[in-house]
């Protein structure tokens, strides 16, 4: 419960990263989810990640909307910037916070009901407009708070808990991000850290709009028989497309996977992407391919996961409106007031 706090000890042994962290100045408050949830494995593997690339905790800001999974940023990174919002009004929020200050590393955590529902236009315009952030999706296919209604999420023909057959068609968050224009989209499964963290590292590190759809199942509404957001289902349906390491900087890289075919994509910071591939023919970098190679395991009934596509030359918002390199919050009136001699020379221009 939050209400109970963790013991400040640390253990002298405890690993710590370059800045001299261990991985639980990266935690948060003790979850107040169901026992086996698999947000509370979202929530490790975020902690993980940003432990492993260094990651300090006041230079990210984790902002979220309404729902089971919007709860998680308060048990991961207590040390950063955190927001919570109104229900599917996260990305906006986020956007206005980006612009203000582009320092930051920002990081929206939501849900299928949050994103797919009352959030879908939100969601589609960060997509779009290229937000510098990492959007996670926690995808259950049911509203948990409210007793396991379907989501817009859950698949058509799918079962609820009490036997109801669900009868509209799914939202593929996955397949939207990639028409929408975001430059970087994965999808992974709680139950797969050694797949979700590297994802979560490339992705926090993504210049651009980066979209990972977590499946994560509810253990109260939907992980029976029936149910194609299960544990048991993703398991079975799983179609891995790559295994992705992420390499800080330009240093020689080294495959720490068995031997097998590998691509490497550099990204504007200079990390670099390590892939090896699964799907013998599958590149990440092909916009096209990777829609039609979805649509095709869709239709065979096969859950795709993995990077299943990067633009490793993306550009961001801020690219697109010009603005400048320091951040907008430190700027004084006199630089963000434009004088009357510009505004006149604004309004001639539009006459």
């Amino acid at each position: 419960m939050t209400y109970i706090a963790k013991p400040e000890f640390h253990h002298p042994s405890l690993k710590a990263n370059a800045l001299g962290f261990t991985r639980r100045d990266y935690e948060g408050k003790v979850s107040t989810l169901c026992a086996g949830c698999g947000h509370d494995s979202i929530s490790a593997a975020i902690v993980q990640a940003c432990f492993e690339i260094d990651l300090e905790p006041h230079r990210l800001a984790k902002l979220s909307g309404i729902g089971c999974s919007s709860k998680t940023p308060d048990y991961f990174l207590g040390a950063s910037h955190g927001f919570n919002t109104v229900h599917g009004r996260m990305p906006s929020v986020l956007t206005g916070a980006n612009l203000a200050n582009r320092d930051l590393i920002y990081l929206g955590v939501s849900g299928d009901g949050d994103s797919a529902s009352i959030g879908l236009g939100q969601f589609a315009h960060a997509m779009r407009r290229g937000v510098n952030m990492a959007y996670i999706v926690e995808n259950n296919g049911v509203y948990g708070l409210t007793k396991g209604q379907f989501s817009a999420t859950a698949d058509k023909g799918s079962k609820s808990k009490k036997g109801v057959v669900n009868s509209d068609s799914g939202i593929d968050l996955v397949g939207l991000a990639l028409q929408l224009g975001a430059t970087f989209v994965a999808r992974s499964f709680s139950g797969d850290k050694e797949q979700l963290v590297p994802l979560i590292k490339a992705a926090l590190r993504h210049k651009g709009a980066a979209f990972i759809d977590v499946l994560s199942p509810c253990i109260a509404f939907n992980n029976h028989k029936g149910s194609t957001k299960s544990f048991d289902w993703v398991r079975e349906h799983n179609e891995a497309v790559n295994r992705l390491d992420v390499m800080q900087g330009r240093m020689a890289v080294r495959a720490k996977y068995e031997p097998g075919s590998l691509t490497e994509v550099t990204q504007h910071d200079g990390s670099v992407l390590l892939l090896r591939k699964i799907a013998e023919d599958y590149d990440p970098t092909d916009h096209v391919g990777a829609i039609n190679y979805l649509q095709q395991a869709h239709a065979a009934g096969e859950i795709v996961t993995g990077l299943l596509y990067v633009d490793p030359e993306a550009e961001d918002l801020h690219d697109a409106l010009g603005t400048v390199q320091r951040p907008l919050n430190a700027l004084s009136d006199d630089e963000l007031v434009p004088s009357a001699a510009a505004l006149d020379k604004i309004n001639a221009a539009l006459r």
